[in-house]
């Protein structure tokens, strides 16, 4: 159902259904990472993805899209973005090496229902510096999914990411082109969930919502710019960026994050956020 804002709400069972393809997510992204080795390249990641979806007959909702935006069709199953490449990092032959870091965005559809998620990973021995990126990132994320719950505001879930980033003593940079979504029958969807705003603005949260919260931040400056290819987005200063995200569901008793394979369990508990899973 699409309310008054274009949002679409899901019933318990839709969600159920997105909780499947949120599990084939989080396990792609499991195998991806760990495929993710000095040596292996960004083509052998997004092969490993398709495995994945090939063993539980998921499709993928990154192979080929744009196509209708007349830009060329995204060739791969996930965005394997390198270093100072931010997202959309096409799979090629480029060859990972100890000591870099690789964001991996990654989705799938079961019974036409979508799951997103991203992870950045370490590969090999990593710089303190660039563990920190990934680790901040990751909490960023998590910070703004705390805010998710019924009568709060998108705009108090961007506050929560853009604080999160900001409370730290390296001045990193929020990247604005970019930003979280909602996902249902589609995989980008009303309402944009920025990384960044203020308290109180934006579409009112309500049961049946499912957001995805997807902070993508960089070590120096946030501009960027987009290669000929028409994707692959990097920084201008060729600094390095991370890039974390999960699929959140507002069910009747909390949250239940459909890309993890708890469902979020561990991570909401720890932040007195009730975990609220559909049996």
């Amino acid at each position: 159902m699409l309310g008054r804002h274009r949002i679409q709400t899901k019933t318990p069972d839709e969600i159920r259904t997105m909780r499947r393809a949120g599990l084939v997510v989080a396990e792609g992204l499991a195998q991806m990472g760990r495929a993710a080795v000095p040596g292996a390249t960004t083509a052998d990641i997004d092969r490993a993805g398709r495995q994945v979806l090939r063993a539980h007959g998921a499709e993928s909702n990154f192979l080929n899209y744009g196509a209708e935006w007349g830009i060329p069709p995204y060739p791969g199953v996930a965005c394997v973005s390198v270093n100072e490449v931010i997202v959309h990092g096409i799979p090629d032959e480029r060859e990972l090496h100890d000591g870099d870091i690789v964001s991996i965005d990654f989705g799938a559809i079961v019974e036409g229902w979508h799951g997103d998620a991203a992870r950045t990973f370490c590969v090999g021995e990593v710089s303190e510096e660039a563990r920190l990126l990934s680790e901040r990132t990751r909490e960023a994320m998590w910070a703004g999914i705390t805010q998710i719950r019924p009568g709060h505001r998108i705009g108090d879930v961007s506050a929560a990411v853009q604080a999160s980033v900001e409370s730290w003593d390296h001045p990193y940079g929020i990247v604005r082109e970019y930003t979280g979504h909602g996902i249902g029958t589609e995989m980008h969807m009303d309402p944009d969930v920025p990384n960044w705003g203020r308290p109180g603005r934006g579409a009112r949260i309500t049961e049946g919502m499912c957001l995805c919260v997807e902070p993508m931040v960089t070590l120096g400056d946030d501009e960027n710019d987009v290669l000929d290819d028409e994707w692959t987005v990097r920084t201008i200063d060729g600094s390095w960026a991370a890039h974390w995200e999960n699929t959140v569901a507002v069910t009747p008793g909390g949250l239940w994050v459909l890309t993890e394979p708890d469902g979020g369990q561990a991570e909401l508990e720890a932040r007195g956020v009730p975990f609220a899973p559909l049996c």
